[in-house]
């Protein structure tokens, strides 16, 4: 996620970061380098041409060139630009009261990832309490309906079909009908897309709208095209009216550009993004939060909230105590392996971690690794994951053939976690082993 961009201002940064005294040259050098940067990614020219301009005027004063730390001052400058242009503050969804009903118009051209984005935010909304129907209105791309049924049904929402339908406006009518009937409070409307944006899809959704009348209309629009999801959102802009704007595809999107254009060409603003393809992988768009991992600062709160997320407060403090202790069993380490699966991909979650930005790749990574310690410990015994003293080699034999690995894996497994529990403990007990720690992951900044 934004690791080109990402890489290229960490590297412009940590050559002025630490120079305690920079002159206005320096300065100029640097947001030449940005701007060259800026315009790899694919921003839009005009976006670039006022971002550089305001940050040599903020940066170029005496209150900068002067100060105390000036390479930090201008990171600072540099990071409170992106986000302005990023959009400033989080834009949640303006849905009115569960007595009510607040339909949302999702609007896209085929391809974009609009049908997936539906059920995408019909799960989010469900899991904060409202009560969401999903409305099938998209009758020109083929399956378009039976791909709604199947999220819908694979997340647990409603989905409203009406066999045969040619007229994606009664459909939508019928649709908040049924809502309000059967007390919904959320209603989310699939619209029909296109290849591209032509006057019979724009005089079909304004028909749409009229009937639906939605406290939001949300373009979803595909990160990673760039140039072209900001014309299509400025196009959808003028024509509809959008109140949002929902980034799909935004985990593979190494270059940012859609997202440092949008708020300023169009006025609207980003609303969500899509990090992946499960059904769970929408997140709220927090600009201090991107702008932070665009200057490989990482981004530690989405982190703790992924985190918070799979555990609570009471499970941490009783591993806390297990690590402590040197308690913590390999069926603690399995629970610990799935949590972090469901957190997200491992590339993403070392991209909050500051410093780590772009600097970790998939072969680092060597994902398949944990693929077999979870197939080796799931062919375990009960009694086996909570000591693993026990495990001979005949054990380690039968082990392996139930996990389709070898015995070598199941010996390197089992050494990993000896180690690891080990460091576990030193680190609990060890205050002054924790700060060091902390001090070397404050200097990956």
């Amino acid at each position: 996620m934004l690791d080109r961009i990402s890489q290229k201002f960490s590297d412009l940064f940590r050559s002025v970061s630490g120079n305690n005294r920079i002159t206005e040259q320096n300065v100029r050098d640097v947001v030449q380098e940005i701007k060259v940067a800026l315009l790899e990614a694919d921003v839009n020219v005009r976006v670039v041409r006022r971002f550089v301009n305001r940050t040599l005027e903020d940066a170029t004063g005496d209150a900068v060139l002067r100060s105390v730390s000036p390479g930090q001052m201008f990171t600072k400058i540099v990071h409170d630009r992106l986000v302005e242009f990023l959009g400033d503050e989080r834009q949640d969804l303006q849905l009115k009261g569960p007595d009510t009903v607040s339909p949302i118009l999702l609007l896209g051209l085929q391809g974009s990832g609009k049908t997936t984005t539906a059920a995408k935010l019909a799960a989010r909304l469900s899991r904060e309490g409202r009560k969401v129907l999903l409305v099938a209105a998209d009758l020109v791309r083929p399956a378009a309906v039976d791909q709604l049924q199947v999220l819908g049904e694979r997340i647990g929402v409603a989905v409203h079909v009406v066999d045969g339908a040619r007229d994606p406006v009664a459909v939508a009518k019928a649709g908040l009908k049924r809502a309000k009937k059967e007390l919904y409070d959320t209603v989310i409307v699939d619209t029909s897309g296109r290849m591209q944006v032509d006057a019979a899809l724009m005089k079909e959704l304004q028909a749409v709208k009229k009937v639906v009348q939605p406290v939001e209309s949300v373009l979803v629009a595909d990160s990673m095209t760039g140039q072209s999801a900001v014309d299509i959102a400025k196009e959808f802009n003028e024509q509809i009216g959008l109140s949002g704007i929902i980034l799909s595809k935004f985990d593979s999107d190494a270059r940012g550009g859609a997202a440092l254009s949008l708020k300023t060409i169009t006025g609207t603003p980003i609303k969500f993004i899509g990090v992946g393809e499960k059904t769970e992988d929408l997140e709220p768009f927090y600009p201090d939060r991107i702008a932070g991992r665009i200057l490989g600062m990482g981004d530690v709160v989405s982190l703790v909230e992924k985190a918070q997320e799979t555990i609570d407060e009471q499970e941490a403090l009783e591993l806390q105590q297990k690590m402590a202790k040197a308690n913590f069993s390999l069926a603690d380490y399995l629970d610990q392996i799935q949590r972090v699966k469901k957190m997200g991909s491992m590339e993403s979650l070392l991209g909050m971690i500051p410093g780590m930005q772009g600097r970790v790749s998939e072969e680092d990574l060597n994902t398949d690794e944990l693929k077999y310690e979870e197939a080796i410990l799931q062919s375990m015994t009960r009694v086996e994951l909570e000591n693993y003293r026990i495990i001979g080699i005949n054990r380690r034999k039968r082990i392996a053939r139930g996990s389709g690995t070898t015995v070598y894996q199941v010996n390197r497994m089992l050494k990993k976690f000896d180690k690891m529990r080990t460091m576990m403990k030193k680190v609990t007990k060890n205050k002054k082993y924790q700060a060091q720690l902390m001090q070397q992951l404050g200097g990956m900044q």
